[in-house]
């Protein structure tokens, strides 16, 4: 799939939100850049819950994460996006199906996609999501990103806490040859992160995908090829 025309620049826009009492500037800006994005345009387009779906999909196109028959846990699914895209890719059916979703917050059903509406933080979370899954994944998707509080630090930390957590997680259910691919921040992967994930898998990777906007600080980390745990410990111990 192809990067959508246009942009999303300001030469782009062509619906503008009249300025009203009691909107800000800043809501009103981020209405005329969400009306005026392709990607959402794209997705409603294509049936998808989210402009967060063609992340996913552009950074499959490039490193062929996604096969059929492939078993994925998704962690912070809602909407839907990734879900959808991950279903649609691995041929998983609501009477087999091969992705597990987890999020606090309620999302629609998913072809395809055992959902649990449950915090990934919570200590019974991950043997939910490897009971509801049914054998060692494939893949473990993180697109979880901690809730706003306005003190960009804090946000920044409390979301770096999330992709470690799912880093954690990945390396202790993951299948060999498996992937793990989240959410990360500029500048914010901490060394000790990295350190782990390079004595585990094959290759790493910072990505910012085309749909990922501009401004966006986001980036996505993506570790390729899990040595399996076994290999892991030998290099722990040299």
């Amino acid at each position: 799939m192809k990067k959508p025309a246009g942009g999303a620049g300001p030469r782009a826009l062509k619906t503008r939100i009249k300025k009203k009492r009691g909107l800000k500037n800043s809501s009103r800006r981020w209405l005329e850049r969400h009306l005026n994005d392709p990607y959402v345009h794209r997705a409603k387009a294509e049936g998808f819950r989210s402009r967060a779906a063609f992340k996913l999909i552009e950074i499959d196109e490039r490193h062929k994460l996604l096969k059929p028959g492939l078993r994925v846990i998704d962690l912070g699914a809602a909407p839907g996006g990734w879900s959808q895209v991950a279903a649609r890719i691995t041929g998983s059916t609501d009477e087999n199906p091969t992705i597990v979703a987890i999020d606090y917050l309620d999302m629609d059903p998913v072809p395809g996609t055992v959902f649990l509406r449950k915090d990934f933080l919570d200590s019974d979370a991950p043997d939910m999501l490897m009971e509801a899954l049914g054998g060692a994944p494939d893949l473990v998707l993180s697109d979880m990103a901690a809730p706003t509080t306005g003190h960009r630090r804090t946000d920044h930390i409390r979301t770096m806490h999330l992709c470690e957590v799912a880093a954690d997680f990945a390396v202790r259910v993951l299948k060999p040859g498996g992937h793990f691919l989240a959410k990360t921040f500029q500048g914010g992967t901490e060394n000790e992160l990295l350190d782990m994930l390079k004595k585990s898998f094959a290759s790493v990777h910072h990505l910012k995908p085309p749909a990922s906007r501009d401004e966006s600080v986001e980036l996505y980390l993506l570790a390729k090829g899990f040595k399996g745990r076994e290999a892991r410990g030998e290099e722990e111990e040299s």
